[in-house]
């Protein structure tokens, strides 16, 4: 399956799960014949998603794709939430992120360079990091189009 037929049954189930208070966070295709799976994950704005709400997406999103059939062979449908050390994707989620613990992976010239910090601020495409050392802070700016991967951190 590629990646139109993916965004496509994207579209196709986003209205429901919104309906539920949900949001598609990621749709993922993977395997074929028997072992093909499309995984759903699914957030719930302000945060805290339970398995009664997965539950009610998998039963939401299986009517759906029963009812307009996009996809022509059997496949396994799974449904979870992005979990607490949920990665960062789009320039739109990161202002929900701020005050919290983040790891980034930057592209710093040729190579790359991973900071790991408590995120204090975001505006427009830069934001800033307060990263720390046994004795001391130093916030580090950096544009979000340098960022090559990103996710929260669990604070222990």
């Amino acid at each position: 399956m590629n990646n139109d037929d993916v965004s496509g049954i994207a579209e196709l189930l986003r209205p429901s799960l919104d309906h539920l208070g949900l949001e598609l966070f990621d749709i993922q295709w993977s395997g074929r014949g028997r072992g093909a799976v499309l995984r759903l994950v699914i957030d719930r704005p302000g945060g805290g998603v339970t398995l009664d709400d997965c539950e009610r997406a998998s039963n939401t999103a299986s009517a759906v794709l029963d009812a307009y059939d996009p996809i022509d062979h059997a496949y396994r449908l799974e449904v979870s939430s992005p979990g607490a050390e949920r990665p960062i994707r789009r320039p739109e989620e990161w202002p929900a992120a701020v005050g919290r613990r983040v790891n980034v992976r930057l592209r710093d010239g040729d190579s790359e360079l991973v900071l790991e910090g408590r995120l204090v601020g975001v505006a427009g495409d830069q934001a800033e990091i307060e990263v720390r050392d046994r004795r001391s802070s130093t916030l580090v700016g950096f544009t979000l189009d340098a960022v090559i991967a990103a996710r929260i951190v669990v604070d222990i």
